[in-house]
Formats: structure tokens, sequence, C-alpha cells
């Protein structure tokens, strides 16, 4: 079967914020670091997210704090969250909103010119750092400059099918390019899965037409534990009255 080679010392599929964030910091390490999108760079779900970053920064109310924006979120989530990946969110929060700015991000601004913080749902002080209603969209447009200026080689239109094992260990990923249909193969000593979520899977969603649950199909046919199905984010413009 005729296809073309990648290599790489990571692949990471999917460019969403995870995605390119993951693509980031492989970079920073001094490896080499492939990224594939099912579509074109920069039109990734992400850019829907609208309404702001949850960080307990404090610049509107001095009370907030990573404690008060923990209790929150596992009220939130009815106790049934993993309690140290809330804890680990909320204390880095922050330097993930003040990293996004050092790398040009333009948010919302106070009188004295901090980062602007405006109420959400479930949070108990003013949380959420946005640059207007198009947070995502900063998102990954500050994201993707960043990681282009890193070196990472990006392969676009480009949807993976399964990963390659080499005994127990996966060791690439085997896709299609969309425009052609002719197979592609990415070799690599790690892969990382930042595909998105499932929303596809109903009739009735606002999620992005990409959002097939291809990430979770492709760890599972690699023998992963799946886990948490049941969660799945939506948003409730997509009720049917």
């Amino acid at each position: 079967m005729e296809h073309e080679i990648h290599e790489h010392d990571v692949i990471v599929i999917g460019a969403g914020g995870a995605g390119l964030r993951a693509a980031i910091e492989a970079s920073s390490m001094g490896v080499s670091v492939g990224l594939i999108c099912k579509s074109l760079l920069g039109k990734a779900h992400t850019v829907m997210a609208e309404g702001g970053m949850a960080a307990a920064l404090g610049n509107t109310d001095s009370r907030d704090n990573w404690q008060v924006h923990f209790r929150d979120t596992m009220r939130g989530g009815k106790m049934m969250n993993n309690w140290r990946m809330v804890e680990l969110f909320c204390k880095e929060a922050p330097d993930r909103v003040n990293e996004l700015e050092e790398w040009g991000a333009l948010f919302d601004r106070t009188p004295d010119g901090r980062i602007l913080q405006r109420n959400f749902g479930g949070h108990r002080y003013p949380r959420l750092a946005h640059v207007g209603d198009r947070t995502g969209l900063e998102m990954i447009r500050t994201l993707q400059n960043h990681g282009i200026h890193k070196g990472i080689e990006v392969y676009m239109e480009c949807t993976v099918l399964d990963l390659l094992k080499d005994g127990d260990r996966v060791a690439g990923a085997f896709g299609y390019w969309r425009e052609s249909g002719r197979f592609v193969v990415f070799r690599a000593k790690a892969v990382v899965l930042a595909t998105g979520g499932i929303g596809k899977c109903y009739t009735i969603t606002s999620n992005s037409w990409e959002c097939t649950g291809d990430g979770q199909a492709l760890a599972y046919r690699a023998g992963a534990d799946l886990m948490d199905m049941e969660f799945v984010q939506f948003h409730p413009t997509g009720m049917v009255w």
C-alpha cells in the first residue's frame, strides 16, 4: 500500500487549546513535534468558547483564591470530580492566563490595567478572564502563533484512523489526507490525544462537525480503559422545547 511517512519525537492529534498547548510544551523540551488537525489550523471547536477562562486571579474581587475556586468546582460537579485534578487546575489556572498574556493574548482590562474578570455560573466571585465574547478565538490565535514560532510542524486536513503499536507501546498513527484520500503514517516516540469531544453523536448539538469522539475510539482500539463516558459536555443552545 503506497503511503507517505513523517517522523517526530512527539505527535499531538488535535489542534484545539489542549493540543496546541501540549505541542508547545513538548517543543519547549527540545524535541521534534508534529501537530495533526482534522480541519485547518485555527478552526478547532475551542473558538466557540466565548465566555472566558476561570482563574482565581483576584483582580476584580481580592477575596477570590484557588481554595474558593476549588470549592465552587467540586460543588458544581456534585462532588463526583477527581479532586486532585480539580486542585491542580485551580492552582495552575492563573499561571496559564498570565502565560497567554505574555504570549500576546489581549484580555479585557480593569480601569487600573489588570486583566478584567466577570461573573459566570457556579463561581462565587467574578473569575472569568475574557476577551469580549471571543475568548476561545483569542486563545487559539495566541497559541497557534506561539506554536508556529516554536517550530512545530503542522499537518492540516488530516484524519487519523488508528494508532500504531510496537508490541504494547504506541509507536505512531495512521490516517489519510482529507483532500485526496491518500494514506499517511506518522512515526513517533510518544502520541498525545487531544481530539476534543463526542457531541456529534447527538442529532441536536452546538458542537463542531469535528467532535466525533475520534480520540476515545483511537484510545479504546489501542487497548486503553475509558472512564466517565457518561459525562458529555453540552451547551443548552441545543435544547429542543
